[in-house]
């Protein structure tokens, strides 16, 4: 085969730092599932904590390796993207929280779940963020889109906050439980089990709650990626930026759950902060057109966002040191 062929761009990397990703990626999963996690048990806080030191440390050397492949603006365009993805993904906490307490998913099943969860997220955030990529080169105007579309998200979640109504009034698990056999009870770590209809005595093919989770976890991600993709196209519209920092950030969020469900309580003011960096970051678009700017220089948008959200932090983890120490 001709070397040439893995220099060439595509989506304006070369094909090579392509192909290297995604076996990154690929030996990184393997990895978890054959070694870390070679048979199912539940991961403590201590563990989880440990694993998501890892998979943090793994997204900012590959930020170093941008930044050495192609360049420093490029590199903090990544690490601004990493961090508001990580941050964006508290709330998937929050909802994958509420799932497995709503399917009665054991503990020791959980990660099982979010394993595949995670393979799909990988293929449907590609699938969107290469149709966000496809809208903005082809339409500029896109972009002044997303960036009004955060602005108001951010200003919808400071006014009237993110009240959540009980899974068991989701329309859609109505719908799938009506279009679905699905078993009452788990059946261990499969998601699928034959067994006999209770109306007809036939063999019949069921899902388990187990599935249940796992398909509502997929549809909360695609929920959730309408603020996320945006948000990182307001940061850059380079691709393989879009896609590197937002897998990355996202490979961890299994590791960082076990920890965060059990203080989850602890950034109950988060939100609040979340909510500036979407207005913040909506609004730099348009005042890089005010200031006659390509865009607002990287290092002030990484700067500006890790302010907003390390102040988000450490006034939750203030506010509710009282309740820690009742929990304790």
């Amino acid at each position: 085969m001709d070397l040439a062929f893995f220099v060439t761009p595509w989506l304006g990397t070369p094909l090579w730092m392509w192909a290297g990703f995604f076996a990154l990626v690929l030996l990184i999963l393997a990895f978890d599932l054959g070694i870390l996690n070679k048979e199912n048990h539940e991961i403590e806080v201590s563990e989880s904590l440990k694993l998501s030191a890892f998979y943090i440390a793994l997204g900012l050397l590959f930020g170093g390796a941008v930044w050495w492949l192609k360049g420093a603006d490029p590199a903090i365009d990544y690490f601004t993207g990493f961090v508001v993805e990580k941050a964006l993904a508290m709330d998937n906490v929050f909802v994958i929280a509420m799932i497995f307490s709503f399917f009665a998913v054991p503990r020791i099943y959980q990660h099982r779940v979010l394993f595949w969860g995670i393979l799909g997220v990988i293929v449907l955030r590609a699938i969107m963020i290469g149709f966000g990529a496809a809208l903005v080169n082809n339409f500029s105007w896109v972009l002044y889109v997303f960036a009004a579309f955060l602005i108001a998200t951010g200003v919808k979640m400071l006014l009237v906050g993110d009240k959540e109504k009980p899974l068991g009034d989701n329309p859609l698990v109505k719908f799938l439980r009506r279009h679905l056999n699905v078993t009452d009870e788990h059946h261990g770590e499969r998601f699928f089990v034959t067994k006999p209809d209770p109306k007809t005595g036939k063999l019949t093919r069921f899902v388990t709650p187990l599935f249940m989770a796992l398909i509502m976890i997929e549809i909360a991600d695609v929920i959730f990626a309408v603020d996320s993709v945006p948000a990182i196209f307001a940061i850059t519209t380079d691709p393989f930026i879009v896609y590197t920092s937002n897998i990355f950030a996202i490979l961890g969020l299994r590791a960082l759950y076990f920890a965060l469900a059990a203080m989850i309580h602890r950034f109950q003011y988060l939100k609040i902060a979340l909510s500036f960096v979407l207005i913040f970051i909506g609004s730099k678009v348009f005042a890089a057109d005010l200031l006659g700017l390509d865009k607002i220089p990287p290092l002030i948008s990484l700067g500006a966002t890790f302010a907003i959200l390390a102040a988000g932090v450490v006034w939750s983890l203030w506010k509710t040191r009282g309740q820690a120490a009742q929990a304790g």
